[in-house]
C-alpha cells in the first residue's frame, strides 16, 4: 500500500465538488485503488500530462470531473480535482 499526500488545494478542490453534489464514493474508489498500485480500469481514461503539468497524470471520474495526481512505488500525491475549466481553464 503506498502512502498519500494532498495538497491543500486538493482538499479545497475536494469540497467544491462534494458542494456541486458529485458522488464523493466515486473519488474514493479512485484513491483506493492508486494507493493500492492497482492498475486502473480503462474507463478512466489515465493518462500522462504534457507542458507545466508534466509529469503529472489525470484521469476522468466522469466525463468532466478530473483528478490529477502523481505516483511513484511508494506515494501518490494528490494535487488537483475539478472540471476541465476549474484546472486548465478551457
Amino acid at each position: 500500500m503506498r502512502l498519500a499526500s494532498f495538497t491543500g488545494q486538493f482538499k479545497r478542490d475536494v469540497k467544491l465538488a462534494g458542494k456541486r453534489g458529485k458522488d464523493m464514493r466515486k473519488l474514493r474508489r479512485v484513491i483506493d485503488l492508486l494507493l493500492a498500485a492497482n492498475v486502473l480500469p480503462a474507463e478512466f481514461g489515465d493518462h500522462p500530462l504534457k507542458g507545466e503539468w508534466k509529469p503529472s497524470r489525470d484521469l476522468h471520474m466522469e466525463p468532466d470531473w478530473l483528478l490529477i495526481y502523481t505516483a511513484d512505488e511508494n506515494k501518490v500525491h494528490f494535487e488537483r480535482t475539478g472540471t476541465h475549466a476549474d484546472l486548465f481553464g478551457k
